[in-house]
This record gives C-alpha cells, structure tokens and sequence, in this order.
C-alpha cells in the first residue's frame, strides 16, 4: 500500500481504515457461523495490524490499546514499565482495534468501528488528544480530524421549531444507563438503540442523533478517537458531571461522558444531575 501520510491526522484516518478494511476481509472470508471464533480473531487480526504499523512508522511513541495485556489495570507507574512508558511519554496512540465485537460478529450490522486516536502532552486541548481517526467499515466511511465533518446541521423540525422537536439520543443495545429511559421521558427524548460507542459518537458527528449519553462503565479506547473527531467538528465532550474529559491516566476506566450539540448542553448536563445522580 506504500509508506502512509506523515501528518499525524492524515495518519490516523490511514491507519484506521487499513484496520476496517482487514476486518471486512476477515467477515468475508469466516463467515459469521462461530461468532465466538469471529470476534477473537476481528480483534487480533486489527490490534496487530495497528501495533505493527505503529511500530514501523511511529517507533518513539507509547500506545495503550484495549488488546494489550493488562491493559484495564490502573497501575502504579513505580512498579509497571509499560504504564511508565506511556505515563511519561510525550505522545501516546490510544487505540481500539475493534470497538463493537458483538456487532462485528452478527451478519448484516454495521455499527461497529476502529479507534485511533493520539494523545500529546503539549496538546492544547483540555483532554489531549491531538489526532483522531474513526472507521466505520461497513458502512464505508472514516471520520478523521484531518477533514472533520462539518458541524451537524439543524433539521428542518429543529430550526422551525426552535428545538422543541423531539431529540434523538443514542444508546447502548445491550447496557444502557438506568437512568437513561427517565431522563428521555423529562425532556422528551427518543432512544435509539446502537452498537459500538464510536457508532453512537460518530451519529452525533453526522447529526443522525442529537446527542450520546453513557454511564456505567468504559475505557479510554472507548471514547478517545470519537471524542477527538466530535470536538474537532466543534461538538461539546465531557463527563455527565460537565467536567473535562483526561486521555493517558494512570487509570484508564473513563466511565462516563456526553458527547452533543453545543447548543444543547447545558439542557442534557441540567436533566443528567436531575437523573444520574451526580452532584
């Protein structure tokens, strides 16, 4: 395929489409029968390709990535050298070679994605991240802050009505917040259902929903990339409490975040604190 783009971006959205492609490849040719079989192999076949690539074109870099061993472990960088080498690094990729395994693994669906995201210390972003790239394979597109979309547009309901249209918000198939359903009702919200967390982020780049509300329990490979391209396109990201979002912790469980229409914010963090519990 030849030597890829040198600017990290462009980078990115290289490296997270080469990834999609290799998993569509891998669908083809296993079929969807052992789905169980299907998914460990979707997410080595992508981790290596990353590590490797990463590897030969960014060697000086640190990566934290969901497949590596350890990798949901806060640890104390005293006593781990790969926590120290990417706690102390300059640059790190953060990455999810496969988010949406469940998704990936049953024929027909396509809310599934490839994360690839760059943190750098001198970022001047409060969460860091300086590169992002989200591939969404089966539906043949990548988001990337190279060429980020446009800001979502408002809909025809939204600009006549001055947004008293009902607002979409995305959710988890399998494990939405419990709060979520009451909040929905409080502001007249519709819930639709999606896979993987970069689906749901990237419904909210393309303006498909209104807004991505989670609670509950993620990592930082779960939202890093989605949230580099959101706000990139100029969306606002942070913890339900309406705190910053922080990439490269020592502890990588990032539980909770909304990702939504700026204009919008301040609505969804008021019903979060009627609703989720925080303070």
């Amino acid at each position: 395929m030849g030597s890829p783009p040198m600017i990290d971006g462009a980078f990115a959205r290289w490296l997270a489409a080469r990834a999609g492609q290799a998993l569509l490849d891998l669908r083809a040719e296993m079929g969807f029968t052992d789905q169980g079989a299907l998914k460990a192999a979707g997410d080595k076949i992508s981790h290596d390709l990353i590590r490797t690539e990463l590897a030969r074109w960014r060697p000086a870099d640190a990566v934290l990535s969901e497949e590596d061993e350890g990798s949901r472990l806060a640890w104390a960088a005293e006593v781990n050298t790969d926590a120290v080498s990417r706690l102390t690094a300059d640059r790190v990729w953060i990455i999810d070679p496969l988010d949406g395994t469940r998704e990936f693994s049953e024929e027909g669906r396509s809310d599934w994605a490839v994360h690839v995201a760059l943190w750098a210390r001198n970022g001047s972003a409060s969460h860091g991240l300086v590169a992002g790239a989200v591939a969404l394979p089966a539906q043949h597109r990548v988001l990337g802050t190279d060429h980020p979309p446009a800001y979502p547009p408002m809909t025809v309901e939204a600009a006549t009505a001055r947004g008293g249209r009902t607002l979409r918000l995305a959710a988890s198939r399998s494990r939405p917040p419990v709060f979520l359903t009451d909040l929905a009702e409080d502001i007249g919200a519709e819930l639709v259902p999606m896979g993987s967390a970069g689906a749901k982020i990237a419904a909210v780049v393309t303006g498909e929903v209104d807004a991505y509300i989670h609670a509950g329990g993620q990592y930082e490979w779960d939202s890093a990339a989605p949230v580099a391209v959101a706000t990139a396109t100029g969306l606002h990201a942070s913890r339900i409490d309406g705190s910053a979002l922080k990439y490269n912790e020592a502890d990588p469980r990032l539980p909770d975040l909304l990702v939504c229409r700026k204009d919008l914010a301040s609505r969804l963090l008021a019903a979060l604190q009627r609703h989720s519990g925080v303070a």
